[in-house]
């Protein structure tokens, strides 16, 4: 099949929240030709299918009150078409064919597209259990949440009626919902952390803290979860289904072949302020960067990349040197996580961290080549599976030809 070569201004990889929203600005904006690529039939991202209200905000036009995953998913849709934006769905990018070029497969057959900028926003994924190396069985009623969502919501498809959810993000409570609304009874939630702030008490759901799933049990359907408690004790929960949430991981794998380097902490492509990153013409934007921030987020992020992407098309030099931003235990990441001292502020003019325990009030230090450039002391406190932020005006007072910023708490 002979391959179509054809050039856009500014390709955008994901119709998510994040890459409609970017896609929407720049059409918007007079970018020139502005197209969507998104490998599944509908756009919209996680939003279409995560029935739960709450929807909405951070700068999305008339909109009067919160909406549904659904609705929220068609709005920013129907955002970025209304600007300009050609969205192109069921087409899978398969690979680059050099500098901001990439090969897709479509509706429309083989293609290679050329563009003046890319904007990677492939969003996140939830480890599933086979990445979490669970042993036992395989049987059918394994599922990460948004299997669990799409079986409910997209297909009617029943679940089972005893359910285990593991996991202590925000994502369970979801999970806990979505198993309600399908009639299953909830028989326990499963974390290793001491606490489960987002699991609520009013649904009544049996916590189990400081316990990790070891094994799971059945042949055809599942019929049981092995767990250990931190003490060392064991039990065998009797369920039909499993719902494994968070632990998110990016979904980096383009970004991957194309050469762009990834950050050890977010797995997700290194960019800085700009969300730039270190291929010349190529963004990143939303949850690939860090797994995982609301809709909204996303979104707001995706603009902020749109204006970024504009500023680049109007000729502004790709930087040269940066400096890197890394973290110490106990933080799991920061974003961004690359500085040029020449560069915008980032979004809000600050930087999201992630923690891998609890802290209580933490104390955030950062400093380059043993100098201490910033302290700041966070009024409430942290905990995994949800963001603490660091204000960005220590950048200013960073050497540009000094070491890596390093970020520490205490």
């Amino acid at each position: 099949m002979n391959r179509v070569t054809r050039a856009v201004d500014v390709l955008v990889v994901g119709a998510g929240p994040a890459g409609l929203a970017a896609a929407a600005r720049l059409a918007a904006a007079g970018a020139g030709r502005v197209e969507i690529l998104e490998r599944e039939q509908e756009a919209g991202g996680i939003p279409r299918h995560c029935h739960l209200g709450g929807f909405g905000g951070f700068g999305l036009r008339d909109l009067r009150r919160p909406m549904s995953g659904p609705q929220y998913a068609r709005h920013v849709v129907d955002d970025a078409v209304r600007a300009g934006a050609d969205l192109r769905t069921g087409v899978t990018v398969t690979g680059w064919a050099g500098p901001r070029t990439l090969d897709t497969t479509g509706p429309d057959g083989l293609e290679r597209i050329g563009a003046r900028a890319v904007v990677l926003a492939t969003g996140a994924r939830e480890r599933p259990r086979s990445a979490r190396l669970v042993p036992g069985t395989r049987p059918q009623g394994v599922l990460t949440t948004g299997e669990l969502q799409q079986a409910v919501h997209l297909y009617g498809q029943p679940v089972g009626s005893r359910a285990v959810v593991v996991g202590a993000e925000p994502v369970a409570y979801s999970a806990v919902r979505t198993l309600g609304a399908a009639g299953a009874d909830v028989v326990a939630v499963v974390t290793d952390q001491p606490r489960a702030p987002w699991v609520s008490p009013r649904r009544r759901v049996p916590l189990l803290t400081e316990a990790t799933v070891t094994q799971l049990f059945g042949r055809g359907r599942l019929t049981g979860a092995g767990l250990r408690h931190r003490d060392g004790r064991t039990t065998t929960l009797r369920c039909d289904t499993i719902v494994f949430t968070g632990d998110w991981i990016p979904d980096h794998e383009l970004a991957r072949r194309g050469g762009v380097p990834l950050d050890p902490g977010t797995r997700g492509p290194a960019v800085d302020t700009a969300l730039r990153t270190a291929e010349p013409g190529v963004f990143a934007a939303g949850n690939l960067l860090h797994g995982v921030e609301a809709a909204q987020i996303a979104a707001e992020e995706g603009r902020h990349a749109a204006e970024q992407v504009l500023r680049h098309l109007a000729g502004e030099p790709w930087p040269g040197r940066v400096l890197t931003v890394q973290v110490e235990d106990p933080l799991r990441w920061a974003a961004p996580n690359r500085i040029d001292p020449a560069g915008p502020p980032p979004m809000r003019g600050r930087f999201a961290l992630r923690t891998t325990g609890r802290l209580a009030l933490p104390v955030l230090v950062v400093s380059q080549d043993g100098r201490v450039l910033h302290r700041q002391r966070l009024l409430r406190t942290a905990v995994p599976g949800r963001s603490l932020y660091l204000g960005a005006d220590w950048i200013s007072r960073a050497s540009a030809h000094g070491g890596p910023l390093v970020i520490t708490a205490y």
